[in-house]
């Protein structure tokens, strides 16, 4: 058996998300909810034509919309960071305390990486260990 993508229940995701039983790849991922992603009463999901089902909140699963499913999409992983060393943590914090398990990993290495390339001076660990408490 393959792990959900959301598997623990005080994320944001709703009780009904596709991302509560399947891994990122077996799902797509809308802006919203759409007629295009019929809802399915049976058993509360929303689907696509050729019967994929459908998350509608990508900032409750964390990851940005895409046809992960329909077209093999691979996750990618945004970080912008702020243009200040000192709004670091706070940014961090919303960015992976929002993110999905199957993305903290690749935020993670990906602020571990640009924070010592675009902010020298700033101890990434401690800023790190800031944002995750």
């Amino acid at each position: 058996m393959v792990d959900a993508f959301v598997p623990y229940e005080r994320h944001p995701a709703c009780g009904v998300c596709p991302a509560r039983r399947f891994p990122l790849g077996e799902f797509d991922v809308a802006e919203r909810p759409s007629r295009d992603f019929p809802f399915n009463p049976e058993d509360g999901h929303r689907y696509t034509a050729d019967g994929i089902p459908v998350c509608v909140h990508p900032d409750k699963v964390g990851v940005p919309a895409a046809r992960y499913k329909s077209d093999g999409i691979s996750l990618t992983a945004d970080l912008t960071l702020p243009d200040s060393a000192d709004e670091l943590a706070d940014y961090l914090r919303e960015v992976l305390h929002g993110a999905a398990p199957g993305v903290l990993d690749v935020l993670i290495e990906k602020a571990i990486s640009e924070i010592g390339r675009r902010f020298p001076e700033v101890n990434v660990t401690e800023t790190l260990r800031r944002a995750l408490n």
